[in-house]
């Protein structure tokens, strides 16, 4: 078929998508590339190693262009979406400083700046790669989050309070230029070129943050639906028109389009890694056992967890495996274990606390902002279970549903891509003509019946109990 064709770039916390769209948002070509493990030489630390991110996107992108059979010519734009609240720290000719730093480090949240004589930029991941790819220092305002920096939410520009740029321990001249979402940040360089197997020259576009470019490519922008996105960290997250800075239950954070906003719920940390966690401690014997059959280490669990009932025998979960900086002390649980439990109750288990949680975050998100939802899309990798599917459903007592190609931040920033290339006149058409239908899951009133008692008179009072033995253990094995 002939193009136009977009580009859309994702790269997570756990590995690097690049993926070739028509103009009606088909797949056409793709690759991935898994990152490396991340380095943690202390308490607190976390960084990408090396160049990992820029590394994974180039295999990615060669992967997806060898097997593209398509004219590079017919590709219009690419538009970038890398994890958020990441830092990086340039030279003045744009090389890393130091390695990239993940939003699970401490620092990223801190006054930090390397102690470095060449230091010229502090950035995002966006910014960093967008300087990869065009040459030029500029950032996407949306992927500029005002927990990190000093950001104005309003105008979407840096901010004119000098009390800000003291708070986070920065200068005005170390910042790059701000765009908006759908913005052409500059052409493929040569250099950039040869390494992604990108035609030279195509513009690159800015889109947002990650999960708000990964709620547009899930086709959402209503304000009555919820989308719960399954990565390494999961939140919920609603659309609005409206700033909300002192909001107590949710966050106001930037959306894919222009002065709109993207409303997010607190979340679960590491939260779909915790299943990758349990499955690698079953060994390559589940590995083996799972490749003979032709499935994936999850499907062949998932295959034992689908006869558990809703509840999992009395097993709970609670997803602290990565404790928040203000509860340090906090540990992830399994509690209720007894002789009927096997390694599907703990899977199970792992999903309904998914759910829970995130159920529990959500009600209080919308209770503030006075809003019903009426379905909730399920978006990640995650929404690739059916089990997970239900569960969700059963949790919110309404329908669940997911995209049926995948969707997720690689279709986003296709559309932001779209739009900036004038294959669609803006980023709703483009969203509107790009995504595609959903696939619905209904809930079961049983199910549903033992999760809301699960959750009213046990499962959200577990760390009442649990805090202070650990916060009493911290010293010991902290």
């Amino acid at each position: 078929m002939p193009g136009p064709y977009l580009v859309g770039v994702d790269c997570g916390t756990q590995s690097a998508k690049v993926v070739v769209y028509d103009a009606v948002g088909t797949a056409v070509a793709q690759g991935r590339q898994p990152l490396r493990p991340m380095s943690r030489p202390r308490h607190g630390v976390a960084v990408h190693p090396d160049d990992d991110l820029w590394d994974a996107i180039c295999a990615a992108s060669r992967q997806a262009m060898h097997s593209f059979a398509g004219d590079p010519a017919d590709i219009v734009a690419v538009g970038i979406c890398p994890i958020r609240c990441c830092k990086a720290f340039l030279r003045a000719d744009g090389s890393l400083i130091e390695p990239v730093m993940s939003w699970m480090d401490d620092r990223a949240y801190e006054p930090y700046l390397p102690d470095h004589g060449e230091l010229r930029y502090a950035t995002t991941a966006s910014g960093y790669l967008a300087h990869r790819l065009t040459g030029r220092f500029s950032d996407t305002a949306a992927n500029n989050i005002a927990l990190q920096w000093p950001i104005d939410t309003d105008t979407w520009q840096w901010s004119d309070d000098p009390a800000l740029y003291d708070r986070f321990g920065l200068s005005r001249e170390l910042l790059v230029d701000l765009q908006m979402p759908g913005d052409v940040i500059g052409p493929l360089t040569a250099d950039a070129a040869a390494i992604t197997g990108l035609p030279v020259g195509v513009p690159v576009v800015a889109t947002a943050n990650d999960k708000a470019v990964e709620m547009l490519g899930a086709g959402t922008l209503g304000e009555t639906t919820a989308v719960v996105s399954l990565g390494t960290y999961i939140a919920a997250m609603v659309h609005g028109h409206q700033n909300h800075p002192d909001a107590s239950a949710f966050w106001t954070n930037f959306a894919s389009i222009p002065h709109r906003y993207l409303y997010e719920s607190n979340g679960v940390r590491r939260g779909m890694w915790t299943l990758t966690w349990f499955l690698d401690l079953l060994g390559p014997e589940v590995a083996e056992r799972a490749a003979s059959l032709g499935l994936s280490r999850e499907e062949y669990v998932e295959r034992e967890a689908e006869s558990v009932v809703a509840g999992s025998d009395g097993l709970m979960t609670v997803l602290d495996w990565l404790a928040t900086t203000d509860k340090p002390f906090r540990k992830g649980m399994m509690l209720g274990f007894d002789a009927r439990h096997t390694r599907g109750h703990v899977y199970r288990s792992i999903l309904e606390a998914i759910a829970l949680t995130m159920r529990h975050h959500v009600d209080a998100m919308c209770a503030e902002l006075g809003i019903t939802l009426d379905e909730i899309v399920v978006s990640g990798g995650g929404s690739s279970s059916p089990l997970l599917m239900r569960i969700f459903a059963d949790v919110f007592g309404i329908p669940a549903s997911r995209a049926i190609d995948g969707g997720g931040a690689s279709l986003g920033a296709a559309i932001c891509a779209a739009a900036a290339a004038g294959v669609h006149p803006d980023i709703e058409t483009a969203a509107a003509r790009m995504t595609r239908r959903r696939e619905m899951f209904a809930p079961d009133a049983a199910n549903g019946a033992v999760y809301r008692r699960m959750a009213d008179t046990v499962y959200h009072e577990i760390r009442d109990h649990t805090d202070a033995l650990f916060e009493r253990a911290y010293p010991i094995f902290h």
